[in-house]
């Protein structure tokens, strides 16, 4: 089932692992080896979670690394279908009788 307006992965990092272990954004970017800038783009919606981060994570905090990218999959789905899908205009192939 697809949600209509899932939440960017930088919000569910915030929430479900800095929040939690108390961690500023400066020491969760320590702790992952990544500028505190890059990490802060991410937790504030600015940045698309990246196949390694989501592995620097789930290496340092726990978070499963493919449930991360599901999160940012589904983000990124809802945003095209609420900006650009409509503009797509393709019908549906038919394979024709012989």
């Amino acid at each position: 089932m697809k949600m209509k307006n899932p939440s960017h992965p930088g919000n569910v990092i915030h929430w479900s692992v800095l929040e939690p272990l108390d961690l500023s954004v400066a020491q969760a970017a320590e702790i992952l080896g990544v500028r505190r800038a890059t990490l802060s783009d991410l937790v504030n919606g600015k940045s698309a979670l990246s196949p390694e981060m989501a592995y620097r994570i789930h290496k340092a905090f726990g978070p499963d690394p493919d449930h991360l990218m599901r999160i940012q999959t589904a983000y990124e789905m809802a945003q095209f279908r609420s900006r650009g899908a409509k503009d797509i205009k393709i019908k549906r192939y038919t394979r024709k009788a012989a």
